[in-house]
């Protein structure tokens, strides 16, 4: 991570009218270890209908992929312990691949190449540490076709327009033919969504915090984290469900040199989770340039990995 560029944006984002820090500075280290915490809650039933997918319909979403060979290549790929079963499935339907697992924790990284190692013996993996809108662009003149795997909702923490643009940039880094293969949290009982980003146990909270921790720990801040909540909503009219962390006293917080003023009861945004419907992911890969998708569901109708190609 550059601490130049986090410590702009966290100066930015606090001299804002409504203060947030960006979402993408959650997974450090420990961000990524308190989120592994997270996709084994109850209430956190993400992690479960993707695995139900993957587990049921691999298959079919490999047979709508023609080529023998290709790169796998997977953006925040995490530990990798659910793309194995896909990964395996290619694998036992003969395609000869190529895994390129991208994040930004180089740890993670590490335990995602020990899984396909245990699963997959002598797979050829090549990680890439680092942001993947720097890195992916390495990989531009790798000759065989490709599949880009966006797994876990990540298209959920881009806030409006963001969205858009990111999947357009995805599909100019695709070559005609190639494909895109995108985890989608779906539009449910608002009930469900609101308890996954509010669980009993606190493990959101203390995700939520880590932010304040990591700009103490990387910027010599003064944060109190026990002068900050937790809060989760979910709105379903427009199916963005928020987090926020609330000041519960007026206080200053000093970073680097500069001092920023919280009022009692006010808030920090700190991540965006959009849901989507099906006919929604339709029109908006029409909006991106892709000719062609299909979506995968779980059972509860929860959750798709929705296919598109270009």
């Amino acid at each position: 991570m550059d601490n130049n560029s986090f410590k702009k944006d966290v100066f930015q984002g606090l001299s804002a009218e409504q203060k947030y820090l960006s979402s993408k500075y959650f997974y450090d280290d420990k961000g990524s270890r308190i989120f592994q915490e997270i996709m084994q809650l109850e209430e956190y039933y993400l992690p479960e209908c993707e695995t139900e997918i993957l587990v049921q319909q691999s298959g079919e979403i490999l047979r709508q992929i023609p080529f023998d060979e290709l790169d796998v290549i997977e953006l925040g790929a995490g530990d990798g312990s659910k793309t194995v079963v896909f990964l395996e499935k290619a694998i036992q339907m003969g395609k000869r691949l190529t895994y390129v697992p991208m994040d930004i924790s180089g740890d993670i990284l590490e335990a995602n190449q020990q899984h396909v190692k245990e699963r997959l013996g002598d797979l050829p993996v090549v990680p890439m540490a680092g942001d993947y809108f720097v890195t992916i662009k390495e990989l531009k003149n790798r000759e065989k076709p490709r599949l880009v795997l966006f797994m876990g909702s990540n298209i959920g923490n881009f806030q409006g327009e963001k969205s858009i643009e990111f999947i357009r940039f995805i599909n100019e880094f695709l070559k005609p033919g190639d494909f895109f293969l995108m985890g989608v949290d779906l539009k449910k009982n608002p009930h469900v969504i609101r308890a996954a980003y509010n669980d009993e146990g606190g493990v959101t909270k203390r995700f939520n915090l880590n932010l304040l921790e990591r700009v103490n720990r990387v910027l010599g801040g003064d944060f109190e984290l026990e002068a900050f909540e937790h809060y989760g909503v979910y709105n379903p009219l427009d199916g963005a469900a928020l987090s926020f962390l609330v000041s519960l006293e007026d206080q200053d917080v000093h970073i680097d040199g500069q001092q920023f003023h919280f009022e009692k009861y006010e808030t920090i945004h700190t991540e965006i989770s959009q849901k989507y419907s099906l006919k929604e992911l339709d029109q908006m890969a029409v909006k991106t340039g892709f000719s062609w998708d299909r979506h995968f569901t779980d059972s509860k109708g929860y959750y798709s990995l929705s296919l598109f190609r270009k």
